[in-house]
């Protein structure tokens, strides 16, 4: 993707532009972002999804005034009659099951795919909507059936309505209100309040990214690294090179109940030991963000065919640094020329038949290894 090139997506402005201007900065309106948008699936098509396993949806009714949360999966009788005002039909990660709303969270891309989420399609009868509300996250709002009237505005008061099964702000104050039609387009930076009721019958595909909360990584990270951490090696003796606690100045007690300070030091520089080699926290790092969500399961492959390109399956995650290639959840390290094919592969999700084909054997094996494990298919 060329970053600098203007697109109608951004109203003109190129990915580079709205980065520096807009990104979790202020909104942008884009009328017409996305001309003869069809949406990525069909309705009859959205109902049999939701009724699947493995599939997140929500239904969300407002009947006379009385907001209802239910989770999925529903079958078709389950959700009300499509003239019925006032219920929405939520399906998140659509791009895990539908080739079609994958393809379209393509567009995207120029933010990193370590930042980049999931699309959700909202199904909405007349009047149906979420309530006033803020997400800690960027949003894409493209409409792609329908209208659906937007206000906006900024959150100082972020006190929730009390006793409901969603997040609905108590006082919204919206500044700004639109009519979105087909093909339409809002961006809003995270925690800006925003509240989309539908005029008829909508679809509305969300385009949501990643927003953890520093305790959240930490969280992770730590726990991540902890699975990491392995012993030091014996030496040639066989004793281990692992440092033990010792405190021989230990005097006697009259507290035994009080931690030792020694014991506090010793704890201290073994965390500190553990956090100091950088590529440690690079390689868990890769591996969290690459690692798929819960409701992910793999189909299995077999190795690809010879003279193949590859292509990575909707549902994989890649990244990459300067030293590790990760996808899935798992890391490894690589140079020189397969490191460039495989950053490559994570870029632009294929790799041309001629470029597997220079992959080294050890590389090679890896690839066959993916596509056997379902993560990589032969391009078609």
């Amino acid at each position: 993707m060329d970053v600098t090139r203007p697109t109608p997506l951004l109203g003109g402005l190129s990915p580079a532009q709205f980065m520096r201007r807009h990104w979790q900065k202020k909104p942008l309106l884009v009328r017409q972002a996305w001309p003869g948008v069809q949406p990525p699936i069909g309705r009859s098509a959205l109902f049999d999804l939701a009724g699947a396993e493995g599939v997140e949806s929500r239904l969300l009714t407002a009947f006379d005034g009385s907001w209802r949360l239910r989770h999925g999966p529903f079958n078709r009788r389950a959700l009300p009659p499509l003239k019925q005002p006032n219920w929405t039909l939520l399906v998140q990660g659509l791009d895990l099951h539908w080739q079609p709303a994958h393809a379209m969270l393509q567009a995207f891309r120029f933010v990193p795919e370590a930042c980049l989420d999931d699309l959700m399609i909202s199904y909405a009868s007349d009047g149906g909507g979420v309530g006033p509300h803020l997400d800690s996250y960027d949003v894409f709002l493209l409409q792609v059936h329908g209208r659906r009237r937007w206000r906006i505005g900024p959150v100082p008061d972020r006190s929730l309505q009390p006793d409901l099964p969603v997040r609905i702000l108590a006082n919204f104050q919206p500044t700004e209100e639109w009519l979105l039609e087909p093909g339409d387009m809002l961006y809003l930076p995270p925690l800006w309040g925003h509240d989309g009721v539908a005029e008829g019958e909508c679809m509305t595909c969300s385009i949501g990214f990643r927003a953890a909360t520093e305790t959240a990584l930490a969280q992770e990270l730590l726990h991540q690294l902890a699975d990491d951490l392995e012993p030091a090696p014996a030496d040639a003796t066989g004793r281990s090179a692992e440092r033990i606690y010792r405190d021989p100045r230990q005097a006697a007690t009259a507290t035994p109940g009080r931690l030792p300070d020694s014991l506090r030091h010793f704890a201290q520089a073994a965390l500190q030991r553990a956090l100091r080699d950088p590529q440690a926290l690079d390689r868990v790092l890769g591996a969290l963000m690459t690692e798929p969500k819960p409701q992910v399961w793999f189909d299995s492959g077999a190795p690809l065919p010879a003279g193949s390109a590859a292509v990575l399956d909707r549902r994989s995650r890649m990244a990459y640094d300067d030293v590790h290639v990760f996808i899935n959840g798992e890391a490894f390290r690589a140079g020189g020329r397969d490191a460039r094919l495989m950053r490559q592969l994570a870029d632009q999700r294929c790799l041309a038949a001629a470029d597997v084909a220079r992959l080294s054997a050890g590389a090679g094996a890896l690839l066959d290894d993916w596509a056997d494990a379902g993560w990589v298919q032969p391009a078609t």
